[in-house]
């Protein structure tokens, strides 16, 4: 055998072997990128499972804070119209974009705030505050927006895995034809950043 065809064949040997180790890599890179993308997803599944938690909760406690004397209808109906509009927004887990999220966190959002009224105007009921099933509600909702609050940061924990992951080098190309995009991330309520006020 000449010298000049053992050099051709080591070369070709080399160039296939390369080739083969960079298709291993890509198979390996894509299904990682899977499994991380299942994570996400089951993360998400985790979040919408705690706000669906409160949406069931909400109107026991309306019932509960209803049954009182002159209460204040408008404080009612604005919780349960949060409620209906948060029901009517729903998320793709396979589109967990940033305006997904942001039209999602919006409508839980209003939620939020109308609860908060709600639990302002209940302040001057101590009648309602006195019932064992008011505060029996009182405890499992703050339980359930703790439970959010977990899995809300436990979703940014898994989404920042991932989107890191897709946009290193070279795993981006691989990401890219995959079609895997990054996913969206929570974000805290605007003015949260700020001290509240106190007065005394």
């Amino acid at each position: 055998m000449k010298k000049g065809c053992l050099i051709g064949l080591i070369f070709g040997s080399l160039a296939v072997l390369f080739v083969i180790m960079m298709v291993l890599w890509g198979i390996r890179v894509y299904n990682n990128m899977v499994s991380m993308n299942e994570a996400v997803v089951s993360q998400w599944g985790n979040v919408e499972t705690q706000y669906q938690r409160r949406m069931d909760l909400i109107p026991n406690f309306v019932n509960t804070v209803k049954g009182a004397a002159n209460f204040e209808q408008q404080t009612l109906t604005q919780v349960i119209e949060a409620r209906s509009k948060a029901t009517s927004v729903t998320v793709d887990p396979s589109n967990l974009s940033e305006e997904a999220l942001a039209r999602f966190q919006e409508a839980q959002g209003e939620i939020s705030s109308a609860l908060s009224r709600l639990m302002v105007v209940v302040e001057q009921y101590p009648e309602i505050k006195a019932t064992q099933n008011f505060r029996d509600l009182q405890v499992e909702l703050e339980g359930t927006e703790n439970r959010i609050a977990v899995e809300r940061r436990k979703f940014n924990e898994v989404a920042q895995s991932y989107n890191a992951y897709i946009k290193r080098f070279p795993n981006n190309f691989i990401a890219s034809i995959g079609g895997f995009q990054p996913k969206g991330y929570f974000k805290s309520a605007e003015g949260a950043e700020k001290a509240p006020e106190v007065k005394f």
